[in-house]
């Protein structure tokens, strides 16, 4: 039997991202949908405004909404629930025994709680277990990172045991990051805004704690630099980084592209269902990853890379390519809910 899950936050732009991709999912069955107490009482398709390609789905049209409020749900929720309000929501739900996996913002650098990207650092969650003592849950809340910063770090990641000094990272971003209805057509059409409030010190500063280490029970972030320039551009999904790397030692760029043609992680040994076979594809095309070419590969579940130069100023560059709402958002938190039950916590 599939296990029962539920989605905070349902209604809106991210919890519909969860409802799609739980769709047909061989694990997890949708079968709870929290909103606001606006929406409580009604079924989900009179709550929501379907606004994804394709139909509502079937099996959660005629769900319920219930509020945001821990009791009638399952064990295991998704959290699409907006940040302003993400904190307290998230924390009852933990308090009653729920564990949450969340897409916001609130939780991601507290010293208890994992920022997971499984591939990468699935020994994190270990940490979580120690908010039963901290804070007396008798569930846990677990993260998964910014949109871009899932991006920029399953790019990095093969490339760790080089030494990884500073990193110059330039996004160019979706507009179906800014959710909806997100940027102004005025102010986006045939335009890039230099601008995403709050993201540059998130692409920073997650990078370096998910690609740190533990330490003493506590996490030790990378000793490496990262510095991020954040752009809004016309594109519909997939959000694009261009990246310059320095390292301890300099590899060839044989080297380099050994490292992501072999990488792989715990989720592709335990063949989780949500987890990519190759999680980083390197294209050899001179023009590519490119978002409307690449970006729907694989389910959204990979990060693409290709153009691997020389850099005059650090040691290497090149590009990297992912679906923000899928492996940014929705579909990185559903993996992280299939680590969970890989770990026995479900």
């Amino acid at each position: 039997m599939k296990i029962p899950v539920g989605v905070l936050g349902a209604t809106g732009m991210v919890g519909q991202h969860f409802v799609k991709f739980l769709q047909n999912h061989p694990l997890f069955e949708l079968a709870w949908a929290g909103a606001s107490d606006r929406s409580a009482g009604k079924k989900y398709s009179e709550a929501t405004s379907w606004r994804l390609e394709g139909a509502m789905p079937e099996a959660a049209a005629n769900l319920l909404v219930d509020e945001c409020k821990p009791g009638n749900a399952p064990k295991l929720v998704f959290s699409a629930t907006d940040s302003s309000v993400a904190t307290e929501i998230e924390q009852s739900f933990a308090r009653a025994g729920h564990l949450v996996v969340s897409n916001s913002k609130n939780h991601r650098m507290d010293a208890d709680v994992p920022l997971l990207v499984p591939e990468i650092n699935a020994a994190h969650l270990e940490i979580a277990k120690r908010q039963k003592q901290t804070r007396g849950w008798d569930g846990m809340v677990v993260t998964n990172p910014n949109c871009s910063t899932v991006v920029l770090t399953m790019a990095l990641d093969p490339l760790k045991s080089f030494g990884i000094k500073r990193v110059i990272v330039t996004t160019l971003q979706a507009i179906s990051g800014a959710g909806y209805p997100g940027v102004p057509s005025v102010d986006i059409n045939a335009n890039v805004v230099p601008y995403i409030g709050g993201e540059e010190d998130k692409l920073e500063t997650e990078t370096q704690k998910i690609l740190g280490d533990i330490a003493g029970g506590q996490f030790v972030p990378l000793a490496a630099t990262v510095s991020a320039h954040c752009n809004r551009v016309p594109v519909l999904d997939g959000h694009l980084a261009t990246v310059s790397v320095q390292f301890a030692k300099k590899p060839s760029p044989a080297d380099i592209r050994a490292a992501f043609d072999r990488y792989q992680g715990v989720l592709q040994h335990r063949n989780l269902p949500s987890a990519p076979k190759r999680p980083v594809i390197y294209m050899e095309q001179q023009d590519r990853p490119q978002p409307r070419r690449d970006v729907e590969r694989e389910r959204g579940m990979a990060v693409f890379v290709g153009r691997l130069r020389e850099c005059p100023v650090f040691d290497y560059k090149f590009i990297a390519l992912g679906h923000n709402t899928v492996r940014g958002a929705a579909g990185a938190a559903v993996l992280n809910g299939e680590l969970m039950h890989s770990e026995g916590l479900l």
